[in-house]
């Protein structure tokens, strides 16, 4: 009989093992801080970490830490995925998480990594209804699936001010923000109706406007691929809201704002304000006539 009551018992403590060991290990990670070399890998590749105070700056240390214990890095085309690699990609995609309380990611568990850009199949349908296959040079891209897939070699470029404003990561961790509501679509979890009529409004407009400006061959903060669907318009801009803020602020104001309720942050506070560029010739700028 006392043998019959121990299995269960035994059985409980088990299942009570094996509930605890996982966040036993995660406040093990998140109680070891970053090592020298860690932190130096973000000084020297998350441009905006540079400008940030030090609570941001270890707000940002604790999100790289949970990202690095929950996410699997996997090295394609014969790429060895090293520590830079990792610490990287994690401080630049949670760049998006600071000030916004919750799990980091929770729909994504691995991050394939390639050397440089890759090709991916497609299939391509014509007006008649031919479907033709081709590949696609990319350097990012995120699935439903809980991957992401980027270009190591344009990952460590967008970490440096100087190099451009496209960033890879910041890019396709929007998209995975954009489907936590369900749907890729360009409008993440916002919580209320109101803040998803505000959203709609801006950021319609302001998509639309780009499609006219690209159509004419108008320049614009925003890269003109975010004309290409909703859901590439918030991923554009999200990287826009972090690399450029300062611009994106005085040329889109009311899409500024909107980013800003919505990641709840400022990145002006981290980047310096670049000097006041020249007036755009034939009276032009950024798609608006002066």
């Amino acid at each position: 009989m006392m043998e019959d009551a121990l299995v269960p018992a035994l059985l409980a403590l088990v299942l009570l093992g094996a509930w605890l060991t996982p966040r036993w290990r995660l406040r093990r990670a998140l109680a070891r801080p970053l090592t020298p070399a860690q932190l130096a890998i973000i000084e020297r590749n998350v441009a905006q970490y540079r400008g940030m105070p030090a609570a941001r700056r270890s707000e940002l240390q604790d999100l790289v830490k949970r990202f690095l214990h929950h996410k699997t890095f996997v090295g394609c085309a014969g790429l060895e995925v090293t520590e830079e690699m990792r610490v990287t990609i994690a401080a630049q995609a949670c760049l998006l998480l600071l000030g916004r309380p919750g799990k980091v990611y929770p729909g994504l568990h691995s991050v394939l990594v390639y050397p440089g850009a890759f090709l991916v199949p497609r299939n391509e349908v014509d007006a008649a209804g031919v479907v033709t296959e081709t590949r696609q040079d990319l350097l990012g891209e995120s699935w439903g699936d809980g991957r992401v897939i980027l270009s190591w070699e344009h990952v460590r470029r967008a970490g440096h001010e100087a190099e451009g404003t496209h960033n890879v990561v910041l890019h396709e961790f929007a998209h995975q923000l954009d489907s936590e509501s369900g749907s890729t679509n360009g409008a993440p979890f916002l919580g209320s109706a109101e803040r998803y009529r505000s959203w709609s409004e801006t950021l319609g407009r302001d998509f639309a406007l780009l499609r006219r400006d690209t159509a004419w061959g108008y320049r614009d903060v925003l890269d003109p691929y975010g004309a290409t669907n909703p859901a590439e318009f918030f991923a554009v801009a999200t990287e826009t809201f972090f690399e450029l803020p300062h611009a994106l602020a005085t040329r889109h104001p009311e899409l500024y704002a909107e980013f800003q309720a919505y990641f709840r942050v400022d990145p002006r506070e981290w980047i310096a304000a670049p000097p006041r560029p020249e007036p755009e010739p034939w009276g032009v700028v950024y798609g608006q006539w002066q």
